[in-house]
């Protein structure tokens, strides 16, 4: 199952769903696909569209899926990342009305350089990332937080 995850910012992300749907009657997207929607309208034989989820069910969701497919938002990104699922993130755009500015495509260049997802600013790409999927081994995701809870454990482990 791939999870496509648009968020619960205010403006659609149609684009993304068009996309993923051109592919489905390409035959390049097979499996079956659940989208949380968000505030996207938008209708769909070939997809599950849910406009929202509880955390539980988001969770569940991520766990089942063998990709993820997001916007560039930060909490779904780390989300995919952390659950080992490889991630594909699309950012919004503020020239498509998207999002206020384009501050995702910020993040998919630092997430895509450091290794932890497969990104791009434009819909069109999603092709060409779905076919590195395979290939794709995604570098773990370490937060400042757990970086330094880890050096914490580690110095009082190696003091006690």
């Amino acid at each position: 199952m791939i999870f496509v995850v648009l968020g619960t910012h205010e403006l659609p992300f149609t684009r993304l769903l068009k996309e993923v749907e051109r592919l489905q009657e390409e035959g390049v997207i097979k499996e079956e696909v659940v989208v949380q929607v968000g505030h996207t309208p938008y209708e769909s034989d070939k997809m599950k569209l849910v406009p929202f989820m509880s955390y539980d069910e988001m969770e569940g969701y991520f766990e089942k899926a063998s990709l993820v497919i997001t916007h560039a938002g930060t909490g779904s990104i780390i989300t995919g990342v952390k659950k080992g699922k490889p991630v594909i993130a699309i950012a919004r755009r503020e020239e498509f009305k998207e999002h206020n500015d384009d501050h995702q495509t910020e993040i998919v260049e630092q997430f895509t350089q450091a290794g932890h997802i497969l990104g791009a600013n434009n819909v069109d790409e999603l092709s060409s990332l779905l076919s590195q999927v395979d290939s794709f081994n995604p570098k773990p995701y370490v937060s400042g937080r757990d970086h330094i809870v880890g050096l914490i454990t580690d110095f009082i482990e190696t003091k006690a």
